[in-house]
C-alpha cells in the first residue's frame, strides 16, 4: 500500500517501490505536492548545504565502448574532441579555478575502459597534489580493478566515481561492450578499499519508469554515498542523437523521487541542466537536490558558475 505525504515525511524511513511508482505517476497540482515533500525531506536528511563539485575531461574520445549515449565512443562519428591524458599543471590549474567558487570535491575524468599503467602513475601523482590543495579529489577512470584502485587510494583519493547508468534491465539495450555486473564489481572493489562511492546515471534514454526507480533501489542496496543525476543531452552522430530531451517537470520529478528513495544521501544534479532543465533550473533544490556539478559537462557545457553560485545565495542556501 503506497503511503501518504504526511507518513513520508514524518518517518525517517526511505519510501519503498510500491510508493515511489505510485508518485512517479503524479502531474498537476499533484507533482507539486510532490516536490514539496520531497524539498521537507531534503532538509530534514541534509539541511540547507550545497556541495559543490567540478570535473575535468582530462583524456578525452577513442572509446573501446559502445554505450550509445557517449559523444566519446569510437563506435559513434561526433564532432567531440579527441586528445590524450593532458599534463597535470593545466588539471591542477582547473582544480584552483573550481576551488575559488567554494567547490569541495574536484574529479579527474578520462575516456576509455581504464588508463595505462603509465597514465595511471601520472594520473596519481596529481590526484596528490589536489589533496595537498585542500580539495576532495574524485576520479572517474572506468572499470579499474583492485590493485589500481589501491594504488589510488594510497595517492589520496577520496571518491571513487562510476555510474550504474541505468537499471540492469535496460543496461544491455545501451551498451554491449561490457556488463552491468562489470559495473557493480568496480564499485565492489573501490569500496572494499573505504573510498567513498558516488554512482547514479543519466536520465532520457528511452527508460521506463520502473528503470529509473529499479536503478535508485540498487544505488540504495550497494550502500553509494552520492547520486549523480544527469540529463541526456542528445549529440548527432550517437545512436541515440534524433532522442529530444526530457521535459522540465519530467527532470524534476525523478530528482523529487530519489531524494525520497535515499533520503540521506547527497542527490547531485550534473550534465544536462541546461538543454533539460531551461527556465527551471533553479527548481532542482526544491524538489530535493542536494549537490551540484558547476562548470562544464565532458563534451557539452554547463552554465556559468557565477550564475549558479548566485541561484543558490538566492534561494537562501549555503555552500
Amino acid at each position: 500500500m503506497p503511503r501518504t505525504e504526511t507518513e513520508i515525511m514524518t518517518s525517517a524511513r526511505d519510501i519503498d517501490r510500491d510508493t515511489a511508482l505510485h508518485l512517479a505517476g503524479r502531474k498537476g497540482t499533484g507533482l507539486i505536492d510532490l516536490f514539496a515533500v520531497a524539498n521537507k525531506s531534503r532538509e530534514n536528511f541534509r539541511g540547507n548545504k550545497v556541495d559543490l563539485c567540478s570535473i575535468i575531461n582530462a583524456k578525452s574520445g577513442a572509446c573501446p565502448e559502445d554505450c550509445s549515449f557517449c559523444a566519446q565512443s569510437a563506435h559513434s562519428k561526433t564532432n567531440s574532441d579527441v586528445y590524450p591524458l593532458i599534463n597535470k599543471e593545466k588539471i591542477l590549474e582547473a582544480a584552483s579555478s573550481a576551488k575559488r567558487y567554494g567547490v569541495k570535491r574536484f574529479c579527474i575524468v578520462t575516456s576509455g575502459n581504464k588508463p595505462t599503467g603509465e597514465e595511471l602513475d601520472r594520473i596519481c601523482s596529481t590526484v596528490s597534489e589536489i589533496k595537498k590543495s585542500g580539495l576532495l579529489p574524485c576520479a572517474t577512470l572506468g572499470m579499474l580493478d583492485y590493485v589500481q584502485l589501491k594504488q589510488l587510494r594510497e595517492a589520496g583519493l577520496n571518491r571513487y566515481h562510476h555510474n550504474l547508468e541505468t537499471s540492469e534491465n535496460f543496461f544491455s539495450d545501451l551498451c554491449t561492450t561490457h556488463t552491468y555486473q562489470d559495473k557493480i564489481r568496480t564499485i565492489k572493489a573501490a569500496q572494499s578499499l573505504g573510498l567513498s562511492i558516488c554512482s547514479g546515471g543519466i536520465f532520457g534514454l528511452g527508460e521506463s519508469w520502473e528503470d529509473r526507480i529499479d536503478m535508485a533501489f540498487a544505488l540504495q542496496e550497494i550502500g553509494v554515498d552520492s547520486v549523480p543525476i544527469n540529463f541526456f543531452t542528445p549529440i548527432a552522430g550517437t545512436p541515440l542523437g534524433e532522442k529530444e530531451c526530457l521535459e522540465p517537470l519530467e527532470a524534476l520529478k525523478i530528482i523529487a523521487l530519489y531524494r525520497l528513495i535515499l533520503p540521506q544521501k547527497e542527490v547531485r544534479v550534473c550534465g544536462g541542466r541546461p538543454a533539460t532543465l531551461r527556465d527551471l533550473n533553479a527548481h532542482i533544490f526544491t524538489a530535493g537536490a542536494d549537490g551540484l556539478l558547476i562548470g562544464n559537462y565532458l563534451t557539452t557545457l554547463g552554465r556559468n558558475p557565477d550564475d549558479d553560485i548566485q541561484m543558490i545565495k538566492d534561494l537562501g542556501l549555503e555552500i
